[in-house]
């Protein structure tokens, strides 16, 4: 009973975040127009708006939270990060320097999905109910790319000028891990100390379910935009 009330507090907690940050990820006017004025390289600025843009970034951390939910040694918390990271690394700069688009409402329902797979995944759903385990690592690599490509879509909504566009996005992407490094240390400080209390194993269920409920949510928002922008 307490569970189920406890339960109950997240969700309506998870909705409520959910709604007010759907619309959070996004790109201010001012840091618009500085990208579609920019002339030659721009290494700090990128740098700035590369981490700024992951910090904010709620679907990529989301991501994250679950892939490290029940990682406990550093050497597999690193090995996962980083084939997140050569995935959307590859993408973003394979999809703005070879102009490769993608519908934005796409490519974020995808990401959304990944949300939902990887609770999905911490809940054991793949064994219970399919009788089988994906491979996690190469999910989480795939899963990257198609992150990568959502950075790639935003930042082609901009007319970059084409001089010193391989710098800038190179610091573009530097800065997107430097905004990944920093996120992904609060939430281990976080996830750490919260594994030293016994809540940690009695409401894993309840937090991967959560998990799961953002990634519903993301994707009928992105879908629903999508039957919009389309009608």
């Amino acid at each position: 009973m307490k569970i189920e009330r406890w339960h109950a507090w997240i969700m309506c907690f998870a909705l409520l975040l959910c709604s007010g940050t759907l619309l959070a990820h996004g790109v201010d006017d001012g840091t618009r127009a500085f990208l579609e004025q920019s002339e030659g390289a721009q290494i700090i600025p990128f740098l700035y708006i590369g981490a700024k843009h992951m910090i904010t970034g709620y679907d990529h951390l989301l991501f994250l939270f679950g892939v490290i939910f029940f990682l406990y040694r550093r050497r597999e918390i690193l090995l996962y990060v980083t084939a997140f990271t050569v995935g959307h690394s590859i993408t973003l700069l394979f999809g703005v320097l070879n102009n490769t688009g993608v519908n934005p409402y796409i490519i974020d329902a995808i990401i959304g999905f990944s949300v939902l797979y990887k609770g999905f995944d911490n809940l054991g759903g793949f064994k219970r109910i399919f009788g089988f385990q994906p491979n996690t690592l190469i999910a989480v690599l795939i899963f990257g790319l198609f992150h990568g490509f959502g950075l790639a879509t935003k930042l082609q909504d901009f007319q970059l000028p084409q001089e010193g566009l391989l710098s800038n996005l190179i610091a573009f992407n530097v800065g997107v891990e430097v905004g990944q490094f920093s996120a992904l240390a609060i939430i281990l400080l976080f996830v750490n100390y919260w594994r030293n209390h016994r809540s940690y194993h009695q409401f894993s269920k309840v937090s991967n379910t959560v998990l799961m409920s953002f990634g519903f949510m993301l994707i009928g928002y992105q879908l629903v935009g999508y039957s919009l922008s389309a009608a």
